[in-house]
């Protein structure tokens, strides 16, 4: 049979802070340990899979006999942010740091952006994405100037009206501004920020895209395609990787479509890699510090999961994982510097504990040992330890 590994990253579901979180302005962060306090929090097929035997996961029910393979992984890059998390797992670790802009981005490269635009900036501070549009959004539909922000990561946003600014004409002034960003302004990503007018409020919509970096080395990406097998990416991997190594694709605004689409990949003939990322977790919940919204969004993918995983076939693959923490109870809004959990679950699977990986990279060098393709990366794999 077609061998094929699904990896879902429920994104920003830290399990525990780094022994550097300090560095990174974090503590006393533990995401699903926060969350896991909710009522609203259900672990029911994780629990039997054996996410309470991970390190430092003894909040939650133990398993004598868990069904899956478990463990978590130390972040080796100089980061906290998407795109270095998502670059790790494929393999590649971000030793410098992606640029930020605590005091708001340079004024030539402000210039730059507004003679490339024809349009005038408002903000060019850290903001929150939802007060950025209260406080700014009349100007901004006044003389249609673009909203401007950044945050903890490294990231160029631009919000604007989609009655003002249309959605290819917002994604046309992130290719210009992805343009502008290099060299020692090289942002990780440039996200296209729209919103509306709801009931006399502005309000986000889901027509978000993110314009990134491309990766600087080889990923698991690259390598399961050059291999001839599928690389299938769902939700924001595609623009995660610039397009890099996938060849096929679906973007998704919710995880109620991202486990939707995971589902549907599962009747489709392929050998290779799923690549699933469910964003909620991190820009509906952990962002906005609602710790019951992810305690019931983690629930809702939990009892998915028992569905999920009575469809998969004898020689599939499942890796359950994060990209980074973004802790909804503690005193900050942006990521938190976590270990990321992993569970690995299939019939050709041992279940086995992991400990702790030095790198998010030993996933990538275990994919391709599982999927049998040649791939140096800067992981160790385990799939000596977990293979039946």
């Amino acid at each position: 049979m077609s061998k094929r590994v699904f990896i879902i990253v429920l994104d920003s579901c830290g399990v525990g802070e780094l022994p550097d979180a300090a560095l990174f302005g974090d503590h006393d962060c533990n995401t699903l340990k926060r969350i896991s306090h909710s009522k609203y929090f259900s672990c029911k097929t994780t629990a039997k899979l054996g996410i309470g035997n991970i390190d430092g996961c003894d909040y939650l029910v133990r398993q004598s006999k868990p069904l899956a393979a478990v463990g978590k992984c130390a972040e080796k890059s100089m980061a906290k942010d998407t795109t270095a998390g998502h670059w790790e797992i494929a393999g590649v670790v971000s030793e410098k740091p992606f640029p930020t802009y605590p005091d708001g981005f340079p004024e030539e490269v402000i210039e730059e952006f507004k003679k490339a635009t024809g349009r005038g900036v408002l903000c060019n501070k850290p903001y929150s994405g939802t007060q950025v549009i209260r406080d700014y959004g009349d100007e901004h539909i006044k003389t249609g100037d673009l909203i401007v922000y950044t945050s903890a990561d490294s990231v160029f946003q631009i919000a604007a009206h989609e009655e003002v600014v249309p959605l290819e004409k917002l994604y046309d002034y992130c290719r210009k501004a992805r343009k502008i960003l290099c060299g020692e302004n090289a942002v990780g990503r440039v996200i296209a920020r729209p919103f509306i007018t709801e009931n006399g409020e502005f309000k986000r919509t889901a027509n978000r895209h993110d314009f990134s970096l491309e990766p600087p080395k080889k990923t698991l990406l690259d390598a399961v395609s050059e291999s001839g097998m599928t690389v299938y990416s769902i939700g924001k991997i595609y623009d995660i990787f610039a397009s890099r190594g996938i060849t096929e694709y679906v973007f998704t605004h919710s995880n109620e479509e991202g486990m939707t689409n995971t589902l549907e990949a599962l009747d489709k003939e392929f050998e290779g890699l799923c690549f699933v990322n469910l964003v909620d977790f991190d820009m509906l919940y952990g962002h906005r510090q609602d710790v019951d919204g992810y305690a019931k969004a983690f629930s809702v993918f939990d009892d998915w999961l028992e569905g999920f995983i009575s469809k998969m076939k004898s020689d599939d693959v499942l890796i359950i994982t994060a990209d980074h923490g973004c802790d909804p109870g503690d005193e900050s809004t942006d990521h938190s510097r976590e270990y990321i959990p992993l569970i690995v679950y299939g019939n050709s699977i041992k279940p086995v504990n992991l400990g702790t990986r030095n790198t998010y990279a030993d996933i990538a060098a275990t994919v391709a040992d599982i999927l049998d393709i040649d791939f140096i990366c800067d992981g160790a794999s385990f799939y000596d330890l977990i293979k039946r």
